[in-house]
């Protein structure tokens, strides 16, 4: 119990001497304290209040007259205090309204202030917007008059610079929202102008092809014109005489050329007059400040190449005009010639690599074309245009720097074929000449007509100058026609090898071959058609063989004419030859054939018209008719062949005369004659003799002796064995080399002796009453079992 008084006199120190937030502990050891000590506590307590109460109220009691004291001086300065209060009062109601106006104005001052303040905060903020905003105008003006690439550097500028000052506006995240789409846009409309550009020069490369090919055209002859007149300035300087040179008058011509060439050249439009390349420039600086140019590059060669295959189609009918060839040729020399501007103003759009790998596409596909759409061309001088398009078209792009060694060597592929052409062309041509010719001499009334004649062909007859007009020149009309015709083609052959680049050596070597095809070949071949042709007589092939013979020796002036153009010698070691001469020496041979042929057909057309009595009782007495008709058309037919020369007149007169005795013989041992009377013989004995008179007259001057009786010699000693019934000397000379019957064969004589014994059986009924006959009867059987046995020896022999 006396413990726990001190521990309560603690807690209530604690209690007294603590803040009230912190007396709950204190409180709560109170209860944890001994059973009934709240109770004690709180008596304690009680005692501790009772002893501040009394001390309260001794305090009180010592101050209460203190107190009194200040009440009753406090009522003594109450009313001060009213009066006071009311001047207070007073004074604070003469303040508020004096204050008011002061607050009024004051409030106004802070507004503006604050308003000055804003508008301090939103001129500084707009010095930060103005720009974006006038620079996202400028975009929009870009974007409205199509300058894209400003625009997208507009873009840059907006992106690095001005927005991002400005980032926290909302205007500016709408901007920065739509500056991505408006780079698409622009990429859109971009590659929309890229197409229209592409459409543009897909639909110009014709023309800006035409003028590229025309302006080096303009070029190659202003350089021509040039280098004539350096060469006449050369020359005038050469020649110079005392000071004054002549001044030759196509001088004047070529300054005239030379000035018009440079007004050409100045009228002449580039590419980039015809085709505006603006919007591929756009594009490629878009693409590239987009990131994006390796795509644009992608998508422009790819568009390109398609084109190229487009403009390398030809149409399927190129080939039957020149035009179709033009605007071939045009629309690929257009579409390099962009190909290379654009390789030269830009950089890595299109490469030099890029451009020679699309060229040697583009020149494998071009030769393949020409090369087919050459072969159906028929008219020379429609391949004749075509090489010289060829020629402008690989001049032109050489000039821009593609390799054209390809179309020059297409172009001797081409060569052969245009010569193919004109040797078809040449071919109508002389078949024509050969078809209106009159196989005729030439009439030359006056010296005019005669020298007319000689300016077509080189004809000399120093003989024929002596005679007086009127005259006739030995070759017909085709002669000197022909021979024209030879100088046109190898003049047209010329043509093809102007501006080949090709030394005057392989041009006279590719003449002379041309010309040796046209006469080897196409001339050989009409001649020999024309000597083949039914219509051509004897007359007319007698003038083939003397047309021939000109035309051979006009060859060495031919190869003359060729040598003048080419200047290079026949002495030259390549230098070829012309093979005129054997050309018109197999056509003169094929000619004299047909001559021998026809005069022979003639023959046996005579040989026809006979018609022998072969059981005739004696003979007319004179020659049959159809053999003199015979005689008389040799005679004039040999009176024709004084022009020819004179072996060839005297081959045929002896085959002609060798083909009547063959036909003649043959009629005697025909198999269906069966009987041939005594009569008959001595008929066909005077005929042959008219023969030989024929022979022996000479009808072709240069035989010697009875050299042309000799064809006949196997006749007539047959027919003198059987006229003079000589069978003893005959048997009895047989084999024998001075035999007077060497030419008869047994077996001839046995085939026309069985004839004649038949005869002899049928019309002699009688004739064994007769003793003469019947020694005659048994003469004849006698020389039919000899001559059988001579026939059997010879057969055993062989």
């Amino acid at each position: 119990m006396a413990e726990s008084l001190p521990e309560h006199e603690r807690i209530l120190q604690e209690i007294e001497s603590t803040d009230t937030a912190c007396v709950g502990p204190t409180l709560r050891s109170v209860y944890d304290d001994q059973p009934n000590a709240h109770q004690r506590f709180m008596e304690k307590l009680d005692a501790c209040i009772r002893n501040h109460d009394r001390e309260i109220e001794k305090m009180c009691n010592f101050h209460h007259q203190g107190f009194v004291d200040a009440i009753t001086e406090l009522l003594k300065v109450r009313a001060d205090a009213e009066k006071l209060k009311v001047q207070v009062t007073d004074t604070n109601r003469r303040l508020q309204d004096a204050g008011k106006e002061v607050i009024a104005q004051t409030e106004e001052i802070i507004r503006c202030r604050i308003q000055q303040r804003n508008i301090t905060t939103v001129v500084e903020k707009l010095q930060l917007c103005l720009p974006v905003l006038e620079m996202y105008s400028k975009l929009k003006e870009q974007m409205k008059v199509k300058r894209y690439y400003s625009a997208l550097k507009t873009m840059e500028q907006l992106e690095n610079m001005y927005l991002p000052r400005v980032s926290q506006y909302r205007f500016c995240q709408i901007m920065i929202e739509n500056l991505p789409k408006l780079r698409e846009e622009i990429k859109e409309i971009s590659m929309s102008d890229l197409k229209d550009f592409l459409e543009s020069i897909r639909k110009h490369s014709d023309k800006i092809g035409e003028t590229a090919m025309k302006q080096a055209q303009q070029q190659k002859t202003f350089n021509t014109a040039l280098q004539k007149q350096n060469n006449v300035n050369y020359g005038r300087n050469m020649y110079a005489i005392n000071g004054r040179v002549p001044e030759p008058k196509y001088e004047i011509t070529s300054k005239r050329t030379l000035e018009e060439e440079d007004e050409h050249e100045e009228e002449v439009l580039t590419a980039h007059d015809l085709v505006d390349f603006s919007p591929v420039y756009r594009c490629l600086h878009i693409y590239s400040v987009l990131g994006d140019g390796e795509t644009f590059e992608n998508y422009y060669r790819k568009q390109r190449r398609k084109q190229a295959r487009l403009v390398l189609q030809p149409q399927s009918s190129m080939h039957e005009t020149v035009e179709g060839y033009r605007r071939y040729f045009s629309q690929i020399v257009g579409f390099f010639v962009v190909e290379d501007h654009i390789l030269h103003v830009t950089q890595g759009l299109v490469t030099r690599a890029y451009t020679d790998e699309l060229w040697n596409m583009a020149l494998s596909k071009i030769i393949a074309v020409l090369r087919t759409h050459s072969s159906y061309c028929t008219d020379p001088d429609l391949v004749l245009e075509l090489k010289n398009l060829i020629v402008v078209f690989a001049d032109t792009l050489q000039g821009y720097g593609f390799p054209v060694n390809r179309l020059f060597d297409l172009l001797f592929e081409i060569r052969d074929q245009y010569n193919e052409t004109l040797l078809k062309k040449w071919a109508g041509l002389f078949r024509d000449i050969f078809e209106a010719d009159n196989y005729s001499p030439i009439p030359v009334a006056n010296e005019e007509e005669y020298k007319i004649v000689i300016s077509k062909f080189p004809f000399q007859d120093p003989e024929l100058d002596k005679q007086s007009f009127p005259k006739k020149l030995p070759m017909s009309q085709s002669v000197p026609q022909i021979y024209i015709q030879v100088k046109e083609f190898i003049y047209a052959s010329l043509k093809f090898s102007e501006s080949l680049h090709r030394s005057s050596t392989e041009i006279d070597d590719m003449l002379r071959k041309s010309t040796n095809l046209l006469l080897t070949r196409t001339l050989s071949s009409c001649l020999q058609n024309l000597i083949k042709k039914p219509h051509i007589g004897l007359t007319e092939l007698v003038q083939i063989i003397i047309n021939t013979t000109h035309l051979e020796q006009a060859c060495k002036y031919l190869e003359d004419f060729i040598t003048n153009i080419t200047n290079i010698s026949q002495e030259t070691v390549h230098t070829a030859r012309l093979y005129g001469l054997s050309t018109f020496k197999d056509a003169r041979h094929a000619a004299e054939g047909e001559i021998y042929t026809k005069l022979n057909q003639k023959i046996d057309e005579f040989i026809q018209l006979a018609d022998y009595n072969w059981t005739m009782s004696e003979s007319a007495g004179r020659a049959s008719g159809y053999l003199m008709d015979l005689i008389n058309f040799l005679r004039s037919t040999f009176q024709v062949f004084t022009h020819l020369p004179g072996k060839v007149a005297q081959t045929a007169c002896m085959s002609a005369c060798q083909h009547l005795s063959t036909s003649l013989m043959q009629m005697l041992l025909d198999s269906e004659l069966k009987q041939i009377s005594m009569g008959a013989v001595q008929q066909f004995n005077l005929d042959v003799i008219q023969c030989e008179l024929f022979a022996s007259s000479e009808p072709v001057p240069g035989f010697h002796g009875d050299t042309l009786q000799l064809a006949f010699i196997n006749l007539r000693q047959l027919l003198d064995l059987f006229m003079v019934w000589d069978w003893s000397t005959y048997l009895a000379d047989y084999g024998q080399p001075t035999s007077k019957y060497l030419r008869v064969n047994p077996s001839t004589a046995l085939t026309l002796l069985e004839k004649m014994k038949d005869t002899s059986k049928k019309n002699n009924i009688f004739a064994q009453f007769r003793k003469n006959d019947r020694d005659k009867q048994k003469l004849i059987e006698t020389v039919v079992k000899q001559l059988r046995s001579l026939v059997n020896g010879m057969s055993q022999h062989t």
